[in-house]
């Protein structure tokens, strides 16, 4: 079960399925979009064109004004909905920026330092005893003083004794 879980995690946390998964938000939220500006623009203008040329009079023979009512209804059709187009872009404007902020949370998570425990480089150089300059970890003699470095090892350490 363990290992399940591992691989989900894995599936996830790759860049790719983010990216579809933000994809089909934005498609659904242009959706929305798209429905209410042929619903609530575009189809109403198309249905007063149809009855404009098909003869129906849109002037009020009271008022001697144009009348937008009795196109309506006779059309079948609603006014022009400019203030639902106008909510529907908000809408999809909000949810872009909020799914932005989640990507980038994501990737800023995503890019954090792993806390490993990584064990210490083995040291590849050493101090020649005599002269104090940096030596190759393998040397036996010191190329700055030609001092054999065993056998100064064992000399320095007679005398500290």
């Amino acid at each position: 079960m363990g290992k399940l879980v591992s691989e989900f995690k894995e599936f996830v946390m790759r860049g790719n399925v983010l990216d579809l998964a933000v994809g089909v938000i934005i498609g659904g939220a242009f959706n929305s979009i798209v429905t209410s500006l042929c619903n609530d623009v575009i189809m109403p203008a198309i249905g007063w064109l149809i009855g404009a040329v098909s003869g129906q009079s849109f002037v009020n023979p009271e008022t001697n004004q144009p009348d937008f009512s009795k196109a309506t209804e006779a059309l079948n059709v609603g006014p022009i909905g400019f203030g639902s187009f106008i909510a529907a872009v908000i809408n999809f404007l909000i949810m872009a920026i909020i799914i932005f902020a989640i990507v980038k949370s994501f990737n800023k998570l995503m890019t954090l330092p792993k806390k490993k425990t990584e064990e210490p480089a083995a040291p590849t150089t050493k101090k020649c005893p005599f002269c104090i300059s940096e030596i190759d970890i393998a040397a036996t003699r010191c190329p700055h003083c030609t001092a054999v470095i065993e056998l100064a090892a064992e000399a320095l350490a007679e005398d500290k004794a």
